[in-house]
């Protein structure tokens, strides 16, 4: 089987490391058809589809009216997200939520009516974020649940990811008392003086201790959290025994806040609290040591501030990119374009996206219509896709992360229409194999249309397309010239476009050098073009 599971972990971390080199042979292998077979290796651009545990599992009882475990997941369901052409399912919020951070939670219930007007305290488990033990959640199926769960998903091609959150756990979380040096810890005076960033306890004995708030540098503490401190050996000791327990669970992490743990960007949040600086960095001390044990388990950091490559160096597979949302949601044409002049092994390691749970829905934040050629570019830029579960339909009402049900909102048919035509699309494998290429659009008409524009292209052995998105409400005409595929001035060439109803288009080569390939682009209208020799 893919995992196996023990009633009892081991306790300390050597013990930990010796079992499973020892069970490496039943962890990098699945069973699949009564035979045992390789795992599959990630593909080198993966597509990733997000998942609110709670709260799909909570629609999926709804509309059975029967509770839906992760162990009882219909098999239509499943099947539906292999229509989507994803490679992995990212099942966020699996962990045993906090008694605290559901308590705190209902503190503000107000808040929430706005996302969903007819709440009621049931409907408020907690934040996930505010981990109160890396146990899967009972609620769910528990681990039991999880393993069938991602036994199925790999009968269907689909590998797992979780989330794992470094900065902080629950202020009821059991290291607090048992491990108070894995915490930063305050004196009275902070409580007073930054009572937003400190909380106060007891430890085991019962003795008052004040404990700090997580926060990041440039916002109060996240009430419903306990900071971890990134210098404490133990705490890192204790963090790795916890990943490889994940990692036996599933094929990567989603790392929440990754940069926090940075030893200068701790040092600027925390400064004396957190004592010496040790000489390692945090993200060194963790993931070589797993991926001795699991070669093939993906690192994924959300990441902010410009540290992608800092993280990439330390290990991370994949990087949030956040500038290249920001620039799409600003409608920053000029900037995209700049953006994608990084060198591809950069971009081959980024995540694109343009929703997520932390994010305005895509369809409130640019609209359905600026929707489409977004969609068209985090879709076939190289490196990671994460899609985000009511994407495709057109979801506007953005969840807060501690409501457990969602409101029920009129789906958009002709944009999921879309979704599903450009991920099969995706499919291709020259988005895997090929070559990629940025163009620079020349004017078509002296009208300045050509900057509204974003061009690249893929080239294989065996095949050729060229992309065109129209990032702006105009009429956009552009020549294109493709000079960078000399293969092409011999020859005339038939290009269809995958995203226009199949429409063909017979063009000559050595136009499509000089001037180019001339397009003519509605508003918010993209081409894919498939080249054929004629």
């Amino acid at each position: 089987m893919s995992v196996s599971f023990l009633k009892r972990a081991p306790s300390k971390l050597n013990d930990m490391l010796d079992w499973t080199r020892r069970n490496i042979d039943r962890v990098s292998y699945t069973f699949t058809s009564g035979r045992v077979v390789p795992v599959d290796p990630w593909p080198k651009k993966p597509f990733i589809y997000q998942i609110n545990t709670y709260v799909w599992l909570n629609t999926l009882s709804r509309r059975y009216n029967r509770p839906i475990t992760l162990e009882n997941v219909p098999d239509k369901v499943l099947d539906e997200l292999v229509s989507y052409n994803v490679d992995a399912i990212w099942l966020m919020g699996i962990w045993q939520r906090s008694a605290a951070a559901r308590a705190s939670a209902h503190n503000y219930l107000h808040e929430y009516r706005g996302a969903l007007p007819d709440l009621t305290a049931d409907d408020v488990p907690g934040s996930p974020y505010a981990v109160g033990s890396y146990q899967v959640d009972d609620h769910f199926g528990g681990r039991t649940g999880l393993a069938l769960f991602r036994k199925r998903l790999r009968k269907r091609g689909m590998q797992l990811i979780l989330d794992f959150v470094p900065n902080h756990v629950a202020t009821d979380h059991a290291w607090i008392q048992t491990h108070p040096e894995y915490m930063i810890l305050g004196k009275p005076k902070d409580l007073k003086e930054r009572p937003s960033d400190f909380f106060k306890t007891k430890d085991a004995l019962g003795k008052e201790m004040v404990v700090a708030h997580g926060r990041d540098p440039y916002f109060p503490g996240w009430i419903d959290t306990a900071q971890l401190n990134a210098y404490n050996p133990g705490l890192r000791q204790a963090v790795l025994t916890t990943i490889l327990d994940i990692a036996n669970q599933c094929d990567g992490i989603r790392c929440d806040m990754a940069m926090l743990m940075l030893n200068d960007v701790f040092a600027r949040t925390w400064g004396a609290y957190a004592f010496e600086k040790p000489a390692t960095e945090f993200w060194t001390d963790i993931i070589p040591n797993v991926k001795k044990v699991y070669p093939a388990f993906q690192f994924i950091a959300e990441v902010y501030w410009d540290l992608e490559a800092m993280l990439h160096s330390l290990g991370f597979d994949y990087c949030y990119d956040k500038r290249l949302y920001d620039r799409i949601r600003d409608d920053k044409r000029s900037e995209i374009r700049a953006h994608l002049i990084a060198p591809i092994e950069f971009q081959n390691t980024l995540v694109r996206f343009i929703e997520n749970h932390d994010e305005q829905r895509a369809a409130s934040s640019i609209g359905v219509p600026r929707e489409h050629p977004a969609a068209v570019l985090i879709c076939t830029l190289p490196g990671a896709t994460l899609l985000h579960e009511g994407q495709f339909v057109g979801r506007k009402i953005k969840l807060p992360v501690q409501l457990g049900r969602q409101p029920d909102e009129t789906p958009n048919l002709e944009l999921k229409a879309f979704y599903l035509k450009l991920l099969a699309e995706t499919r291709h494998p020259i988005y895997q194999e090929g070559e990629w290429r940025l163009f620079n659009p020349m004017p078509g008409k002296p009208d300045g249309t050509h900057n509204n524009l974003v061009a690249y292209g893929w080239r294989s052995k065996e095949d050729m397309c060229v992309v065109i998105a129209n990032m702006s409400d105009q009429q956009s005409t552009s020549n294109i010239p493709l000079t960078d595929w000399p293969e092409l001035s011999d020859a005339n060439w038939l290009l269809t476009d995958v995203l226009d109803g199949g429409g063909r288009y017979e063009r000559s080569g050595a136009l499509l050098h000089n001037p180019g390939l001339y397009v003519h682009l509605k508003g918010y209208q993209s081409h894919i073009f498939h080249f054929t020799k004629c």
